[in-house]
């Protein structure tokens, strides 16, 4: 059959992005307390396009993608990107894969267990001389005002934040480990099941920790630059955000480390 994608075009037009873009998908990734989740992940494969191809072959993002989906380790997800890269014919591949990430989370007090969710992101790119791989993660917290705090009689208000941290990969770490020390860089972590007793002493931890997002994400930062005894990551970013209880808007913050 006629092979239309590998015609030449005469336009003369590289294109720097050309694939396949939200393809959901299930795939297991690594987990440090059962080896391996189950999850869903929302796909973007792509490769570089020189100016004399007319198009690329779509289906075979998903073929070798297919190949790769039971076990989406960081190694594999960038083996993954170089045999596309070379199956196109192409310079450059890049891929993206969100997905949900599930932890398991026991209460303060009562150790009353509930499931948190948290969304993570693999980004990638690919040539011949050079492999980028970044992860995200978004961590939601709670957050108390120190302002509140200090200028009233009693109480002080608090809301619900997310602190999304994007990291430049190096070597391996575990996802869970970097979650717990976002965490506790907030006023207080968040938990699914909560009893009475609990209650009480996350609303009095959060009260001893004020955070504003300035501060959480200093906190963040310095924790990253100590992770697992300093060193670990050349570049990351730390953003938080507020979704105010008592302002029509909400509050944020953002830095950059780089070594």
């Amino acid at each position: 059959m006629i092979d239309i994608q590998n015609s030449e075009d005469n336009r003369e037009i590289p294109l720097k992005k050309v694939g396949v873009r939200n393809v959901e998908y299930p795939v297991a990734v690594l987990d440090k307390k059962h080896k391996v989740q189950n999850t869903t992940a929302t796909v973007d494969l792509f490769v570089n396009l020189p100016h004399h191809f007319k198009g690329t072959h779509m289906s075979r993002f998903i073929e070798v993608f297919h190949k790769y989906r039971e076990d989406i380790s960081i190694n594999h997800f960038m083996e993954m990107l170089e045999e596309i890269r070379i199956k196109l014919e192409a310079e450059k591949s890049f891929g993206k894969i969100s997905f949900p990430y599930y932890i398991e989370k026991e209460a303060p007090v009562s150790h009353s267990k509930g499931i948190i969710k948290y969304t993570c992101t693999y980004e990638a790119e690919v040539s011949e001389s050079e492999k980028k791989f970044y992860l995200e993660v978004k961590v939601p917290v709670t957050t108390l005002c120190p302002c509140s705090k200090a200028i009233s009689e009693y109480g002080a208000h608090n809301q619900r934040g997310t602190v999304t941290v994007k990291i430049l990969y190096r070597d391996f770490f575990w996802l869970e480990d970097l979650i717990e020390a976002v965490e506790k860089s907030a006023s207080s972590p968040l938990y699914s099941v909560l009893k009475r007793q609990d209650e009480k002493f996350v609303t009095e931890h959060a009260y001893d920790n004020p955070r504003f997002v300035e501060d959480v994400v200093r906190e963040v930062y310095i924790a990253l630059k100590d992770f697992e005894g300093g060193g670990k990551f050349t570049w990351f970013s730390v953003e938080a955000e507020n979704e105010e209880s008592i302002h029509a808007h909400n509050a944020y913050a953002y830095t950059e480390y780089n070594s």
